[in-house]
């Protein structure tokens, strides 16, 4: 059975977005994880992580936190790189690996809010693969509520004390560190009283929960992350004090958008290989992908994969501009993961049977794809901020 890796078809509308240094770097990415994640998914699955080594693999041929400046470690190029690794995990099937988190958020926000210290300290390690990060936002309770957040964080002398818990935390079980939210004001000052600082995982009190079990995405490393009277210094700080809520909303965008590319990807993937499927699969002595009614789903899932391509690439073309607006995210992240959804549902329909079988990568694609119109703000949230521009 197929090992889950497969090129996409041809968008009607050819895309624009790359040169041949980006195509080179697809190459480089694509053979990574056909050859190191794709014939390891089953393993990762059973552990429910990674091997730690992958990350040091990773590391090793230029795959991480390429966007951050050459000075701390990266290679400086824009963030079309980090799409091209996005859609390339999603084409060999891999909901395993958390790279794009790693190096598309905790990096880019020790990169644009820490200072000179906290870059050198940790952006190096972060590309080399030698520091495994994590954000630490979501808490039992408080969902997409970040202003609900409880756990604290009070200065004694010139350290921070942190109690609370987290959950659901990608790259939580083999992080080294996480950036954690915490609320650092007194009061009842709302939004103003969170902050970010930086926990590295071997400081006492810190402790880590087994992976969690999760319908899909199973074998992505994901757990719940204490704190009990965990000391950090205060130049652990990232920022200001009370800047937190700001520098998340800074970041939020970016990483609605790597959802919206993933599930854009994955839509592709599994439209080529159903596409493939009705062509070997015969039933009533021709394959199914002659009957009228297989061709015209398949007509109606190619317009609407490559409508949402070219809204996708053109909210490409505004973030490398730097006018990405929020509201422009929030949509892209909402109708793509909804898209998708459509999408592998149907496919898994024209498989039959054979669609809800795990060795196929269509129905792993199915239960792999629920999550992502939950995380980074629910597909509810993503319309009340649609809403709030009109």
């Amino acid at each position: 059975m197929s090992d889950g890796a497969i090129r996409p078809l041809a968008n009607m509308l050819p895309r624009k977005l790359f040169n041949a240094d980006h195509e080179a770097f697809r190459d480089t990415a694509r053979r990574f994880f056909t050859t190191e994640v794709a014939p390891n998914l089953e393993k990762y699955e059973e552990q429910q992580h990674v091997d730690r080594d992958l990350w040091n693999k990773a590391g090793a041929l230029g795959l991480l936190c390429t966007t951050m400046p050459e000075e701390y470690g990266g290679s400086g190029v824009d963030r079309l790189y980090s799409m091209i690794m996005v859609e390339e995990q999603a084409y060999a099937g891999d909901s395993a690996s958390g790279f794009s988190l790693h190096s598309d958020i905790v990096a880019n926000y020790i990169n644009n809010f820490g200072n000179h210290e906290q870059k050198l300290k940790w952006l190096p390690k972060m590309a080399t693969g030698e520091a495994v990060t994590a954000i630490a936002m979501t808490e039992p309770g408080t969902g997409s509520d970040l202003q609900a957040v409880r756990t604290t964080a009070v200065l004694d002398g010139d350290e921070y004390v942190i109690n609370g818990s987290k959950i659901f935390i990608t790259n939580g079980y083999l992080c080294d560190m996480a950036m954690v939210v915490c609320k650092t004001g007194s009061g009842d000052k709302g939004s103003a009283n969170l902050s970010l600082l930086i926990v590295e995982a071997d400081r006492a009190g810190f402790s880590k929960g087994k992976p969690l079990k999760k319908v899909g995405m199973k074998g992505q490393d994901t757990c719940e992350l204490f704190f009990e009277n965990v000391r950090v210094p205060k130049e652990n700080l990232l920022g200001m004090e009370g800047m937190g809520f700001i520098m998340l909303m800074k970041e939020l965008a970016w990483e609605r958008m790597l959802v919206a590319i993933i599930c854009q990807a994955g839509a592709e993937a599994a439209f080529a290989h159903t596409v493939q499927y009705t062509k070997d699969r015969k039933a009533f002595g021709k394959p199914i992908g002659a009957f009228q009614n297989t061709r015209f789903k398949l007509a109606e899932m190619r317009t609407e994969i490559d409508i949402c391509r070219a809204y996708l690439d053109r909210c490409m073309e505004l973030q490398l501009e730097g006018t990405l607006g929020i509201d422009a995210a929030a949509a892209a992240k909402y109708k793509l993961s909804d898209m998708f959804s459509v999408v592998v549902d149907e496919c898994v329909q024209l498989h039959g049977g054979y669609g809800f079988m795990l060795e196929y990568p269509i129905a792993r694609a199915y239960i792999d794809n629920r999550a992502n119109r939950i995380y980074a703000g629910t597909n509810e949230i993503m319309k009340e901020l649609i809403s709030r521009s009109l």
